[in-house]
């Protein structure tokens, strides 16, 4: 435990230092390219790509799907992508990715079959996005000054004694899965009018409430370790990362509502310049089981090959909290592009005032 304390001590400053230099190239295998969230460049989880050709890809970085989706949609052209699923129907009606020969995914079967589930990711023309890392959002709160009895419910980012040290994450899927579960609502599929229309209403009463809403981990495990922040819709890392820090912090991912559970993963790019069989060493090398501990003791995120996850602990995935939780789940699956660009208008009107 002492080197993943150490990793997510300097966790906030690596953070901080990789959403600088986001977008910046890093140069090594000319022959595969990779366009990947900042941080993601990962030696432990790279080791059998380098075994078998000596070198890293080269790894050009993005700060958001929005920034990633819209440089491919440009005309940059890399080799594979590492989009979260609500961006898959993006590329897919770009027509800027293909599907992907799933019999040269070593992992393909110890990947839970429900993440292959939405027509988005899988369908009759083949399977479209690989599910590869996953966490979760739910209440992070302050235990020296937030009584464990004010996290049982969603309810508590209405509460005015926590107005002006409330955040909420400014982002679109995480803000939306949470006014869902708020209001009775455990999938976005086939979602109604009335409840969009409820959710909005419910995100609308706690917006006085909220201080501040964070785009980066490291963002707000300060703002929390400050103490101007006492209650947080967040992901598991800042957690992890101020407890690493003997920070009195708690995580609450089974209140009476539910939390929600996110997932990134894998795009191939169309008539990409690079090497199609080192797309599939890279994507073999990030499933391997030799890569799970290093993944998660950089960023905090579990691997959906459940055979790499055999690697880890019970005490170690309790404490990056990706360990399994009986609570509802909320599953941020792709929502129907329509869908999609409507609740991020709404939440920008939201955010505003309005």
């Amino acid at each position: 435990m002492s080197s993943k304390r150490s990793m997510l001590s300097g966790a906030v400053s690596a953070l901080a230092l990789a959403a600088m230099v986001a977008g910046a190239a890093r140069a090594a295998d000319p022959e595969l390219t990779v366009f990947d969230w900042a941080g993601w460049e990962i030696d432990g989880a790279l080791v059998p790509y380098v075994e078998k050709h000596g070198q890293k890809p080269s790894y050009s970085f993005y700060a958001d799907d929005d920034e990633a989706f819209q440089r491919v949609a440009s005309g940059f052209r890399p080799d594979v992508v590492h989009p979260c699923p609500g961006a898959v129907p993006r590329y897919r009606e770009a027509g800027l990715i293909e599907p992907w020969d799933v019999s040269r995914v070593e992992a393909y079967a110890n990947i839970d079959p429900d993440l292959f589930a939405s027509s988005h990711i899988s369908d009759d023309e083949g399977v479209w996005f690989l599910p590869y890392d996953f966490a979760y959002t739910a209440i992070a709160y302050n235990l020296n000054e937030v009584p464990e009895a004010d996290v049982q419910s969603l309810e508590v980012f209405k509460e005015a004694k926590y107005a002006g040290r409330i955040a909420l994450a400014d982002n679109s899927d995480d803000v939306w899965a949470l006014a869902f579960l708020a209001t009775g609502v455990t999938s976005w599929d086939d979602v109604t009018d009335a409840q969009v229309d409820a959710a909005a209403a419910w995100l609308r009463e706690v917006h006085p409430n909220v201080r501040t809403y964070w785009s980066d981990p490291s963002e707000i495990a300060q703002m929390m370790a400050s103490g101007e922040i006492l209650v947080s819709w967040s992901w598991n890392d800042p957690v992890a990362i101020l407890q690493a820090d003997g920070f009195p912090i708690g995580f609450n991912r089974a209140p009476a509502e539910g939390s929600t559970t996110f997932f990134c993963g894998f795009v191939n790019i169309k008539d990409a310049p690079g090497s199609e069989d080192k797309v599939y060493d890279w994507v073999n090398s990030m499933y391997a089981p030799s890569s799970a501990a290093p993944i998660l003791e950089a960023i905090g995120y579990a691997n959906t090959n459940s055979a790499a996850m055999a690697t880890i602990s019970a005490e170690e995935l309790e404490a990056a909290f990706v360990n399994q939780i009986d609570s509802t789940l909320f599953l941020q699956t792709p929502m129907d592009p329509e869908l999609r660009d409507r609740l991020v208008e709404e939440f920008e009107l939201i955010k505003s005032g309005f």
